[in-house]
């Protein structure tokens, strides 16, 4: 618990001062959605639907648009996992909550692809990563998504990405390892 709040007021500050050293001319986003995630113990994305943690399905982000294409984004994530569910192939005896902080640089690329089309976008994502469900652990995360803008001004949209989260202790972290989640969320310019 002491580490939890340790990190907690360093991410605290971390954000305060990254907010204060910004120029007034980036473009910040905020998104909100749902999340899963699938700890199956392999590495493997995709299993079946009994694999998949949905129980508290909160996730939230902030953006920075840092340079064209390159952006920094701060996420939070809440899930739980029920007894009776299975992580790594074990049959949970309680219920566990898992806790994510999670700090990635994204770069998009769709304009490469598509350049005549806005309204679409594509991106990868790499960084690093906090979590919790009966330990904590660090990790090094890396993914994608895709981001669909709903309106012409580019103020609100939706966005759906996948997450790999590699454990930086997974070998001993029980059920604190390797796992991917899932995102679907609502983007606002603000």
């Amino acid at each position: 618990m002491r580490k939890l709040f340790l990190l907690t007021v360093l991410l605290a500050l971390y954000l305060s001062s990254f907010g204060q050293a910004s120029n007034n001319d980036k473009e910040w986003f905020a998104s909100v959605g749902l999340n899963a995630i699938n700890s199956q113990g392999t590495r493997s994305p995709v299993g079946g639907i009994t694999d998949w943690a949905i129980n508290i399905p909160i996730s939230l982000a902030v953006e920075v648009a840092w340079t064209s294409g390159l952006s920094i984004e701060q996420s939070f994530t809440l899930n739980s996992f029920a007894e009776g569910d299975e992580i790594d192939g074990a049959v949970l005896q309680e219920d566990f909550t898992y806790l994510s902080f999670d700090t990635h640089a994204k770069y998009y690329f769709g304009k490469h692809i598509f350049p005549n089309t806005d309204w679409i976008d594509f991106y990868g994502n790499a960084g690093v990563g906090f979590f919790n469900i009966d330990e904590t652990n660090v990790s090094l995360n890396l993914g994608g998504g895709v981001l669909v803008w709903l309106n012409r001004r580019q103020t609100f949209g939706i966005r759906a990405q996948v997450i790999g989260k590699f454990a930086l202790d997974h070998a001993d972290s029980g059920f604190d390892n390797n796992h991917y989640q899932t995102h679907i969320q609502a983007i606002f310019a603000l």
